[in-house]
């Protein structure tokens, strides 16, 4: 997988809304929920739907909010897997 050019990564991140470039170099997005349920819920269709992809996001889970980061480490920056993980997490319903 290759790491993708800043240019390429900016016409990606206008696809993916919400979500923002950290200074790790990640693209995170923070989820809000009614209440920690609702939290560990979309945790486990995020994890069902990484182990699809082969490809999984760091999580960080406080109570009713899911902060997700996704990088490429075996490209050494964000690659598309990146961002079409990000795309099919968008699409997960939020309680």
């Amino acid at each position: 997988m290759m790491k993708l050019t800043p240019y390429q990564q900016d016409a990606e991140m206008k696809q993916i809304l919400d979500w923002k470039l950290n200074s790790n170099g990640e693209i995170e997005k923070t989820f809000t929920f009614t209440g920690f349920p609702q939290s560990m819920m979309f945790v486990q269709a995020v994890g069902l739907l990484a182990e699809s992809k082969n490809h999984h996001p760091d999580i960080l889970i406080q109570w009713n909010k899911v902060r997700l980061g996704l990088t490429t480490h075996d490209a050494g920056g964000l690659s598309s897997k990146d961002f079409e993980l990000a795309k099919l997490i968008n699409l997960l319903p939020i309680i």
